[in-house]
Parts: C-alpha cells; structure tokens; sequence
C-alpha cells in the first residue's frame, strides 16, 4: 500500500513538474510571437535608436547604434558635451566629460560596467532563445501589476546573473523588469510598443533606482537593418 501511495505521489510530482516547464515554455514562445516571431527576429542585424532622456528636469538627446551580439554605441549631449559608451568585441571604452568625473578623453570601461552592456548587444532579452543562450526561466506566478494581469518569470543567465521579468498577460511583451543595478535594485518599466520592419520594440523606458531616481526614455526613431560602418566603435587614438 506504501509503495503504492509512493508511485501516485512520484508521478504526480513529475506531471507537475512537466505541466509547468510546458506553461513556462507556452509563455515565452507567446512572447516571441507578440515581438514578431523568430524568422522576423533573427533578421535583425542592426539597430539605431534615437531617444530622448528626461532627469532632473533635462532633456539629453542619445543615440544608439547596435550590431546584434557584437557592437554598441552609446552617445548623450549633456550642456553641450558628449558621454560615449562603446562595446566592441567584448571589450569597451568611454568618453566622460569633466561634469561627469572624467577628462573628455577616451578610456577603458570598468569591468563591472562593460558586464552590463555586453548584455545590452542583445535588444530582444533573455526570454528569446534562452534554451540555445543557457538561460534558465521559471515561471514565479501570475500577477496583479498597476492592476493588470501578468507573468512574473525569473530569468538566470548562464553566468549566474538573474532578474525578474513581468509580461503583460494579454499582450504577452514585458511591461517591467527588476534588475542589480551596479549592486542596487532598480526597475525598468516598458511601454508604448510599435512595430518596425515586423518587430516590436518599446517606445518608453522608465528607470528607476534609489541612486538615480527615476529617468524616462522616449524613442524618437528605430532604424532596423540600416548600414553601420564599424570605424564608430574604434576608440579614438591620439
């Protein structure tokens, strides 16, 4: 009777276990669908953003251009000087201007900067492919956020990192994000998604940490697919 009891206990373990890798995986690939679906993103092999950056009652104009999985520029106008931010290769390089702690002059990017912005070269996040990434996703529960129903996923890279993703549960896209940012809690907040060449991307980016506050991103313009000659991510030689 004992072993009988212990076989349905078992089996039972192991159909849950199963049902909730299928709903994790149902999930994610709902999501790959609202971006576009994978033919549409696996085809993007660049993009170009313009935004604008609203803190402290400013408005910074920023620019970034990506190589998909290779290459990222990042450039901001502050008071009439420029913040350049690039990674190539898995190396990086920065341009910080006086107000900023710098010298105006280009310089290797901290270790633990250049960690956060290798994950930048990928634009559609840790859910798409993250079998073929070594992702590991689990599905925390569903929801109430800003009173709307959502999947809370916890998404841990291969290198350990982790950070807890919310998708919209009618529209399968994130709506927020919470993240370490630079060994503070900070979340993202995503909205406003248009389509372009097929593929959706969010056109407002709210961040919010204890040290920064909050600072809203409005998209001006994706560019998809467009040329981007590979000299705008050398670091300037004197």
């Amino acid at each position: 009777m004992k072993t009988t009891k212990l076989f349905v206990a078992v089996a039972a373990a192991l159909i849950s276990a199963s049902t909730f890798a299928q709903t994790v995986d149902e999930i994610v690939d709902k999501h790959v669908a609202a971006l576009g679906g994978m033919d549409k993103i696996k085809a993007v092999n660049t993009v170009i953003t313009e935004r604008s950056l609203a803190v402290q009652g400013m408005e910074i104009p920023t620019k970034t251009i990506l190589v998909v999985g290779k290459s990222l520029r990042n450039e901001s106008t502050i008071m009439g000087n420029s913040m350049v931010q690039v990674v190539d290769d898995s190396k990086g390089w920065m341009i910080r201007p006086a107000q900023m702690g710098g010298t105006g002059e280009p310089e290797d990017m901290p270790a633990d900067q250049l960690k956060q912005q290798i994950a930048s070269l990928d634009p559609f996040g840790g859910l798409v492919n993250y079998k073929e990434k070594g992702n590991k996703v689990e599905l925390v529960g569903k929801e109430k956020l800003d009173k709307k129903d959502v999947y809370h996923l916890k998404v841990t890279s291969k290198e350990g990192t982790s950070m807890d993703e919310y998708l919209d549960a009618e529209t399968f896209l994130v709506s927020k994000v919470k993240v370490d940012m630079n060994g503070q809690s900070g979340e993202i907040e995503l909205s406003d998604y248009k389509e372009v060449e097929g593929v959706k991307f969010p056109n407002t980016m709210d961040i919010t940490n204890a040290q920064m506050g909050t600072m809203s991103f409005i998209t001006n313009k994706v560019s998809v697919n467009t040329p981007v000659d590979s000299a705008v991510f050398k670091k300037p030689v004197k």
